[in-house]
């Protein structure tokens, strides 16, 4: 799975990087320590132009009753994702990429997890494949979007820490992944490929990241040189 990542960058480089036409986010502070139901942002094509927008981490889907699905919609399988009932409507047409400074995963040690920070050598975002969703509240009227992190199969890289990733998707599908016009299964089904390794890295980071509050640069210094546990 995808339980935390980093976006800590401005919104201009997000949106400069994934040839965004507008800006329409709402200003977020920079996170080191992403978590689920925070406020993210994402970029998707609306009357065609390529945005860059504020969405919910966790995705309510349009049927939804109450918001107690954004918990446990963080993350699609991309294996179901075309036939999951949260996700299958937004998946044909509502799909997004979701920038990444990078993201966390766990590797299982003798006394407990020991996170790890990956990301792409070159430093820049990471396209992460997602869904978006808008939901109105019954109670208030509010209209409210909100995302989920596609993952699949893990590269050799993640592979020994874990057995998912998200789906980081090359520049070359961008296009065709965010063209709401691209609405057959089977060929956005194949542009969920794993990620190769080759220009990825990862290290071992502090225990910091595992408590949400923990929201600092330090959490993805390498461990040697990082932060104190709390």
């Amino acid at each position: 799975m995808c339980g935390r990542f980093v976006q800590a960058l401005e919104p201009r480089v997000y949106a400069e990087h994934f040839g965004v036409d507008l800006i329409k986010a709402e200003a977020l502070d920079p996170s080191w320590n992403v978590a689920p139901t925070d406020g993210v942002y994402a970029v998707a094509a609306h009357e065609g132009e390529r945005q860059l927008g504020t969405f919910r981490w966790g995705l309510i889907p349009w049927w939804a009753k109450d918001r107690k699905s954004a918990a446990r919609n963080i993350n699609a399988r991309s294996e179901t994702v075309a036939s999951t009932p949260a996700f299958r409507d937004s998946f044909v047409k509502r799909r997004c990429i979701v920038p990444a400074d990078g993201f966390y995963e766990w590797e299982q040690k003798p006394k407990g997890k020991l996170p790890h920070f990956i990301r792409a050598e070159s430093g820049l975002p990471l396209a992460l494949a997602g869904l978006w969703a808008s939901w109105r509240d019954p109670d208030t009227e509010d209209r409210i979007t909100t995302c989920t992190i596609i993952t699949g199969p893990p590269n050799v890289t993640v592979a020994k820490l874990h057995d998912r990733m998200p789906v980081i998707l090359d520049a070359e599908v961008w296009e065709e992944w965010l063209d709401p016009e691209n609405e057959d299964p089977e060929t956005l089904q194949s542009l969920l490929m794993t990620h190769p390794a080759d220009g990825m890295s990862e290290h071992a980071v502090s225990t910091l990241v595992n408590k949400v509050a923990n929201n600092v640069p330090e959490c993805i210094l390498p461990l040697e040189t990082g932060a104190v546990d709390l």
